[in-house]
């Protein structure tokens, strides 16, 4: 799902925004899950993937979309396609990093909202045994 990103800043910081966008969609969406899992007698590991996979959908769908079209299609086959495509898309210089980060904010937030949920937060949040 490509939302908009027209006010969102270019290179690291746009990168950030969208990280911080995917963190916080993932910790919400890890507490709907985990309420809905409780419910049907989910273990962690449904929780968390379904929870992953759906903010992945949301947040990072469009990105990766642009990032495997630009790379892996064959449909861009002239030069005034190329720059009608490219014009769409908001910072295409980089679109990578902006996946990365999407991707490492999404897996962040879900596992900061596990380690919440699970009982035991300051145990596994400061790595002792």
């Amino acid at each position: 799902m490509q939302y908009n990103q027209s006010w969102m800043a270019f290179g690291l910081l746009g990168g950030l925004e969208a990280g911080a966008i995917s963190l916080l969609a993932g910790v919400l969406l890890y507490l709907l899950f985990h309420v809905i899992g409780r419910h049907n007698h989910w273990n962690d590991a449904k929780r968390i993937g379904w929870s992953y996979f759906v903010t992945l959908v949301l947040t990072a769908s469009g990105d990766v979309w642009n990032l495997f079209y630009f790379n892996y299609t064959s449909g861009l086959q002239s030069l005034q396609l190329l720059q009608a495509e490219l014009a769409t898309v908001h910072d295409p210089d980089h679109i990578g990093m902006r996946v990365l980060f999407e991707l490492l904010g999404a897996a962040i937030g879900v596992y900061v909202a596990w380690a919440l949920c699970s009982g035991d937060w300051k145990r596994r949040l400061s790595g002792r045994k």
